[in-house]
């Protein structure tokens, strides 16, 4: 059987980073994509700003089959609707706009049968924040996007799922909390597990959607939040 390969957008750090590594120790070729250059263990790193079709075009270039995308470059950021447009603009094209430009180019190099597409998407596509109404606006877009795409292409073998991390420790969360003023324990200590996830445990669940048992499981975005959604 020849080597699978997988792209992953934003590969190069935090959980796109983790989802690189756990897929190459699981021996498939992987292809890590974001705007800077970086080295990540086991992978092949190509230049991409996914918000630009050209850009992403390249990304594809010479691959004739994609056997796994998936979709985790994505921008976070505060945005007040009396304040500047560029935010919004900025965090809808590189979160919404970047994954419909890379699913539209991998979709005719993925194969029939066993295709995989997996989206990051955030807890925050599945409610609201009052500060982030682009941010859960463009991760709302990639749940529908998802379950959308699921369907489209259900006849071709191919499964579409979305992943709904929570508070991940990453640097973006650690962002996150100096801006709400929080520590990270006291952002564990209000969910029912008390634990913040790890990056690598969102790798586990993306290993898991592109193994042959799960070819079942589309459409779907399954919430990695310390059971934060199930709270009233």
């Amino acid at each position: 059987m020849s080597t699978r390969l997988a792209v992953v957008t934003g590969g190069t750090r935090g959980i796109g980073r983790a989802i690189a590594t756990r897929l190459a120790a699981e021996s498939w070729r992987v292809i890590v994509a974001a705007r800077h250059p970086a080295a990540v263990s086991a992978c092949e790193f190509r230049a991409c700003d996914i918000t630009n079709p050209s850009s992403v075009a390249r990304l594809f270039h010479g691959l004739d089959r994609v056997d796994a995308l998936v979709n985790n470059a994505g921008l976070a950021g505060s945005n007040a609707l009396d304040g500047d447009d560029a935010l919004w603009h900025a965090i809808i094209a590189s979160n919404l706009h970047g994954t419909y430009h890379c699913c539209k180019t991998a979709l005719p190099r993925l194969p029939d049968g066993s295709g995989r597409i997996v989206n990051i998407a955030s807890v925050l596509g599945l409610r609201g924040v009052a500060d982030q109404t682009a941010y859960c606006a463009a991760k709302h877009g990639v749940v529908g996007f998802t379950r959308a795409l699921a369907l489209a292409l259900a006849p071709r073998g191919i499964t579409v799922n979305a992943i709904c991390p929570g508070w991940v420790d990453t640097d973006m969360a650690r962002q996150r909390f100096v801006e709400l003023g929080i520590s990270r324990d006291a952002a564990a200590a209000d969910l029912p597990t008390r634990k913040i996830a790890t990056p690598e445990e969102v790798a586990d669940a993306v290993s898991w959607l592109l193994r042959p048992e799960a070819r079942s499981i589309t459409g779907h975005a399954l919430p990695i939040d310390g059971g934060g959604l199930a709270l009233p």
